[in-house]
Order: C-alpha cells, then sequence, then structure tokens
C-alpha cells in the first residue's frame, strides 16, 4: 500500500506540473491569436503595445515577417486550400507558446526530478537554467539569420535554373521554419548536456576527447538527416555548428576540471 500511495503521489505531483505547463502555453497560444502588436516612438527608443485584433494578430505578424526575412523574391508564397492560413497562425501560435513558456517548463520540470536527484545533480541542473535559455535563443537567432536564407535560397536556385517559377505552400514553409528553428535551438543545448553530465558524475572529462570521433560521425548523420536535400552542403549547416558547439563543450569541461585540481592541490 505504501508504494501504491507513492505512486500516486508522483502521480499527482506529475499532473500538477504538467497543469500548471499546460495552462501558461494556452494562455500565452490565446494572446498571440487575439492581439496584434502596434508600435510607437518615445524619445527615439521602439516600443510595443498590444490591441485586440484576433484576425490581423501577432501570429500573421510573424508569419509575414517571415516571409519578407526568409522567403527569396522568386518564390511566390501561397495558400492551395481555404483555412491553410488560419492553420499556418495556429501552428506559429503553438510553437511561439511553448518557446515563451520555456522558463516555467524548465522550472516545472526541475522542481519534479529534484526529489530524485543527488546534491550534486541539483546544483549542476541549477547552475545551467539560465545558460539553457541563453543558448537556446542563440541557437534560433543562428538558425533564422544564417541557416533557413541559405537553405532557402540554395534549394531553390535548381527551380530558377530550370526556368521554373516556384510556389511556396504557407503551411510547408512555416513548418520548414518553425521545425528548423525548434532543432538548432535543441541542437544548442549541447554543450551544457556534456557540462552536466559531467559535473553530476555520470562521465568525465577525458570521455568527451576519447569518443571525440564518433560523436562527430553521429552528429555528421544528424545532419544529413535534418536536412531535406540530399547534395550534401546544406547538412553542414548543422553539423558543423554542433561538431563546433561539442569541440567548445570539452574544452570548457577540460577547463573546469583542470581548475578544479588546481584548487585541490592548493
Amino acid at each position: 500500500m505504501s508504494e501504491l500511495h507513492g505512486i500516486f503521489q508522483h502521480i499527482s505531483e506529475l499532473r500538477k506540473r504538467v497543469t500548471r505547463i499546460a495552462i501558461a502555453v494556452i494562455i500565452i497560444i490565446i494572446f498571440i491569436l487575439t492581439f496584434r502588436l502596434e508600435h510607437f516612438v518615445y524619445n527615439g527608443i521602439t516600443l510595443y503595445y498590444p490591441i485586440p485584433e484576433p484576425v490581423n494578430n501577432i501570429a500573421a505578424q510573424i508569419t509575414n515577417h517571415m516571409r519578407q526575412e526568409l522567403v527569396p523574391e522568386s518564390v511566390q508564397l501561397i495558400q492551395t486550400a481555404p483555412g491553410q492560413a488560419f492553420y499556418a497562425q495556429m501552428y506559429v501560435a503553438a510553437i511561439a507558446g511553448i518557446v515563451l513558456s520555456m522558463p516555467i517548463i524548465v522550472r516545472e520540470f526541475t522542481a519534479f526530478i529534484r526529489p530524485a536527484l543527488k546534491e550534486s545533480e541539483v546544483k549542476a541542473t541549477r547552475s545551467i537554467a539560465i545558460p539553457a535559455l541563453v543558448l537556446f535563443v542563440s541557437g534560433v537567432v543562428f538558425s533564422y539569420f544564417t541557416v533557413i536564407p541559405f537553405m532557402l535560397d540554395f534549394l531553390y536556385q535548381y527551380g530558377e535554373a530550370s526556368g521554373l517559377i516556384t510556389f511556396l505552400n504557407v503551411m510547408d514553409f512555416v513548418s520548414f521554419v518553425l521545425q528548423f528553428l525548434l532543432a538548432f535551438g535543441v541542437a544548442f543545448q549541447l554543450p551544457l548536456i556534456m557540462y552536466a553530465a559531467t559535473a553530476s558524475g555520470i562521465t568525465d572529462a577525458k570521455f568527451w576527447r576519447r569518443n571525440i570521433r564518433y560523436a562527430i560521425v553521429i552528429l555528421v548523420i544528424i545532419g544529413a538527416v535534418a536536412t531535406p536535400d540530399g547534395s550534401g552542403v546544406t547538412m553542414w549547416f548543422i553539423s558543423g555548428p554542433m561538431i563546433a558547439l561539442y569541440l567548445a563543450g570539452m574544452v570548457v569541461i577540460e577547463r573546469r576540471e583542470l581548475r578544479i585540481k588546481k584548487t585541490q592541490q592548493r
């Protein structure tokens, strides 16, 4: 009975954490689908304020901005069925809701697993919370301004070379962009995963250097699978940064271990 009681307590705690996360995500999604951001200039600073406008909402503004910044001039963004623009807005709002709720998600997840962690693991989790958010945003920004524009322009050059007029479905475009943004946001967590695994005692610093060849092969395979073309060029825009992140994480971990050893010798 005591074991069942413990299981029920864990389930109840998990349900409470998931409910809080779901409420936060839903509130943000409703806000994005209901309001539009307007701007004004105050002392040379551009400020934004929300106004109710369910059709021309924040999700539509995000979609329009992606169209202007990412779609090549020779490509037309279209919808091929009624409601596709609406579904695209819903998709944008859902992803944005998850991303903007990330601090709450991290807090609730950490609070749930904390009783099962050792003190060293709890400290490691606390120390990487803010860097995790910073790296996630960095991955999204890097992907948005560097990888996605190049990939779209590179892939559609084949159509231009054949004299074709390219039309891009809005749902395909939105899902392509948002999936890559999320993928890079997650990929940029690699150094933190390495750091947390070492700081909690799961691995040591030598592990990452010893297995660097296998890591590079795995990261190249991930890049090849994630990219939509078989050219072997665009995959390096994913594999390359991930390999660089792996090497950076390895160096940081080795320096941390060296610093700890010097401190212990004093």
